[in-house]
């Protein structure tokens, strides 16, 4: 005999909220319950409005399931009737930590379907752009991810770091996190004057204080406490749900887009003598998800000032092409992928010769970061919960689209 008393609550506020219990009488008439928790999807721990709907018995998470689209804004229809300029706008937005990423994906499938050729100094400075596109990403989570396990003060010192590096990608877009600067054949317009240097002391500033940051972070006993040995992902469930990016490594997956199909500059730059290297860990733990994004900072600092001493090198000459008034993509399809900074970010362009996509779908890279937590959580206690959503350093909007 089972009996259901209670209906969740639309908010799912807080764990105190929205929930179902049922009863059921054993052998001997000893009751038994199972409870469904609703977390979110209006909770600190979620990241934005993800929910979680979990059946807990006792302290330990019986099953999992995340329920998305609280976000859902259709972006891969808005994108089918706005031309190719405009789809940058929409696409730099799904993920707003990544921002400059987003906006390279659709420019480069655009411009291999046209079967253009990109100024050398547009790649270059690209190049640059994404990595420090990539430690801001970094630095947000490295901060925000220790306050959700009761640390205050690392949230500030990544700020900082943000703030240094945020400076001088608004001096050369005009945007602190949307910068709308890519354009198809390039660049929207020419690095301003000095800008280079700035960077270059922006880099220099970053790398002498994040020290500050890891002493707080790396060693830190309750820290540890909290992730070691705490959800762990295991290298067989990264392959089969296509979880990509600093967590799939942080499990023993050694692949990176960067390398292993490298666009832009980074054929170059991961080759036998350049700084680029692939972080990976073996663990699958929440701490070596934090320890590779940690490490992730410095490989990309190396590479963006790598880009920077290449483009002081570089003769003056184009950032862009010169495009039509109305630009048509050749018919045809291709699908192209880049190495976001929290994974895979992938657009399968159709195109009919318009000047509008017949199809264009995104795959993101937190859509499949999420949906492993329904294998993650199983056999965890309720306390170990945040620390691991924590971990899988993911954006909601990325998530919904």
């Amino acid at each position: 005999m089972s009996s259901t008393t209670g209906t969740p609550h639309p908010s799912g506020a807080d764990l105190g909220h929205g929930r179902e219990l049922t009863v059921g009488i054993g052998a001997g008439g000893l009751a038994t319950a199972d409870m469904v928790l609703n977390i979110g999807p209006q909770h600190p721990a979620t990241h934005g409005v993800l929910r979680l709907r979990i059946v807990v018995d006792g302290e330990r998470i019986v099953s999992a399931e995340p329920i998305v689209g609280y976000m859902h804004r259709g972006a891969e229809k808005l994108f089918e009737v706005r031309d190719y300029r405009q789809i940058i706008v929409l696409a730099n937005r799904h993920d707003w930590l990544s921002a400059f990423s987003n906006e390279l994906g659709v420019v480069l499938g655009v411009e291999q379907m046209l079967g253009m050729e990109v100024p050398e100094r547009a790649v270059w400075a690209r190049t640059a752009l994404a990595e420090l596109n990539r430690v801001l990403n970094h630095l947000m989570f490295l901060g925000s991810y220790p306050l959700e396990l009761g640390a205050i003060t690392p949230v500030f010192h990544a700020f900082r770091e943000r703030e240094e590096l945020q400076a001088v990608m608004e001096e050369v877009s005009g945007g602190r996190m949307h910068y709308m600067f890519n354009r198809v054949g390039g660049l929207k317009e020419d690095l301003p004057a000095g800008w280079m240097g700035r960077v270059d002391k922006a880099i220099a500033n970053v790398r002498k204080r994040l020290p500050d940051l890891e002493r707080l972070i790396v060693g830190n006993e309750i820290l540890e406490a909290r992730t070691r040995g705490v959800g762990v992902l295991p290298l067989s469930t990264v392959e089969s749900y296509g979880v990509s990016g600093p967590i799939a490594r942080a499990s023993g997956l050694d692949v990176d887009l960067r390398r292993d199909a490298p666009y832009l500059a980074y054929g170059e730059l991961f080759g036998d003598k350049g700084p680029g290297r692939v972080v990976t860990r073996t663990a699958g733990d929440c701490l070596a998800r934090l320890e590779v994004l940690l490490e992730q900072v410095h490989v990309s600092l190396d590479l963006a000032q790598a880009c920077l001493d290449r483009l002081v090198q570089l003769p003056q000459g184009p950032i862009n092409v010169k495009l039509p008034k109305v630009l048509k993509v050749p018919e045809g399809e291709i699908y192209c992928a880049t190495e976001n900074p929290l994974g895979f970010n992938g657009y399968y362009l159709v195109s009919r010769g318009e000047k509008t996509p017949w199809r264009l779908k995104l795959r993101s890279a937190s859509f499949n970061n999420v949906s492993v937590l329904s294998e993650m959580l199983p056999g965890q206690l309720i306390a170990d919960m945040v620390a691991i959503l924590g971990s899988m350093f993911f954006v909601v909007g990325d998530v919904d689209k």
